[in-house]
């Protein structure tokens, strides 16, 4: 339940949690304790999917009844595979915030980098995304040198066939205007890593105004991205294609 004081928060951050147990409350303190210094009123919409440890145990022990604090469990979702997109998509559409914002619970991007992508939105951007790739990034920790190869390669082919200029449409760190965030995600259909990729396409579909700006990033132990994601990946990639470059589905 959402109680009338955070009904229409300035601000809400989306956080899809999947067997989160060994982090979720480093995260949690984490967040809070940046975003209580912060001037926003703001909402934190925890999404679990698939857990199947102690995340959604621990998430209800952390927030004590903390109204900030919303706990959407998507449950068990057979048969989907990789399920990011669905709870990303289920966050946003449930968000009230005027900024909507989500980024990965291993906080890869720091809590603090949000604020970057904020300011940039004032400047009359409907979709802010972070990446690594573009001229203020810094990455303290890369990844192994097969991933950053397959990502760079994945990249290239993003490019060519849906989202030519854009250099990193898979950093887990993205802003959305609440009027942006409801046209995109009412429409997104790609459950997995590529749901990233669908979001933009839409956006760029509609005429949003999309910018892309570095942020700090480092890889973080433990991460749930698998070698095989990358080619799950290139699979949605196409399917994305026919649909939207082929078929032409605006």
């Amino acid at each position: 339940m959402r109680p009338d004081s955070i009904s229409t928060p300035y601000l809400s951050l989306v956080i899809p949690a999947y067997n989160e147990e060994e982090r979720i409350v480093e995260t949690l303190i984490s967040i809070n304790a940046y975003l209580k210094t912060q001037p926003w009123s703001y909402e934190i919409i925890i999404v679990l999917n698939n857990c199947t440890d102690s995340t959604r145990t621990l998430v209800e022990s952390f927030i004590n009844d903390d109204p900030a604090i919303i706990v959407i469990d998507l449950g068990m979702l057979k048969g989907q595979g990789n399920t990011k997109g669905i709870a990303v998509t289920k966050g946003m559409l449930a968000a009230k915030g005027d900024v909507r914002i989500f980024t990965d619970a291993d906080l890869a991007t720091p809590i603090t980098e949000i604020e970057k992508l904020i300011n940039k939105s004032k400047d009359g951007y409907d979709v802010v995304i972070g990446s690594r790739q573009v001229t203020g990034s810094i990455v303290d920790k890369s990844q192994v040198w097969y991933r950053v190869f397959l990502g760079r390669a994945g990249n290239f082919l993003i490019q060519a066939l849906l989202l030519p200029g854009i250099k990193d449409t898979q950093c887990g760190c993205k802003l959305f205007l609440a009027d942006a965030a409801k046209e995109i995600f009412k429409y997104t259909s790609i459950s997995g890593w590529g749901f990233d990729i669908e979001t933009l396409v839409i956006a760029r579909s509609k005429g949003l105004n999309i910018i892309e700006i570095g942020i700090h990033w480092h890889d973080v132990d433990g991460s749930k991205v698998r070698a095989g994601a990358y080619f799950s990946t290139l699979k949605e990639l196409l399917v994305l294609f026919w649909k939207y470059k082929v078929k032409k589905i605006a």
